[in-house]
């Protein structure tokens, strides 16, 4: 490949990303006004300033779509976690690191409405191969908040019920429905904290 050839290339992989990232915020504003469910690529085509078609060539579907930005938000999670653990000394990094996921996850409907889009069976799509990169992300960070990274088949899976436990009550957060049970985060949180921090 010539020198010009490579920089075509490479013009066109940034033009490409740019109009990626217009397409995903036009998305994102259309989910805080009218809902991450009822997303159409329709509408996004019309706040991002594009044809429907043009979003065909990026997102195959509202799907794809919708998986994009669980995966951003995912990866919003994931810092956020790593960013607590970080920055708490001692005792109390699952609990700081479970925290700073549920302000998020309450937060966070294309991560709820994703539940939808995943397909039954995993697919090969670039869509989820980006959300389950991002999802293997928030499990590593919170695997390294209790403390010690998860090796063995039944460490691993205490940290996808952690996970598990963290997007349950993330629902029952966001409906009220904690509150109704006589519950606050803070307090299963330290009850999360207390059966899986630094277990060796």
């Amino acid at each position: 490949m010539s020198l010009t050839e490579t920089h075509r290339s490479e013009r066109r992989s940034r033009e490409r990303a740019v109009t990626r990232a217009a397409i995903l915020n036009a998305a994102r504003r259309v989910a805080a006004r009218d809902g991450a469910r009822d997303l159409s690529l329709r509408g996004v085509a019309a706040e991002a300033g594009y044809a429907p078609a043009a979003l065909y060539g990026y997102f195959r579907n509202k799907d794809e779509l919708l998986m994009a930005l669980a995966a951003e938000d995912l990866g919003q999670v994931a810092r956020a976690m790593r960013d607590a653990v970080h920055n708490t000394d001692g005792e109390g990094r699952l609990a700081a690191a479970a925290s700073a996921a549920l302000r998020i996850l309450q937060t966070a409907e294309p991560i709820a409405a994703a539940q939808g889009a995943l397909p039954s069976t995993a697919g090969t799509s670039e869509a989820e191969r980006v959300f389950n990169g991002r999802l293997i992300a928030v499990l590593t960070a919170l695997s390294d908040a209790t403390g010690h990274r998860a090796e063995s088949r039944d460490e691993q899976a205490d940290v996808v019920l952690m996970a598990s436990a963290l997007a349950g009550l993330a629902l029952l957060v966001r409906s009220g429905r904690l509150s109704a049970l006589g519950f606050s985060s803070d307090e299963v949180l330290r009850r999360l904290d207390a059966r899986f921090a630094n277990r060796a």
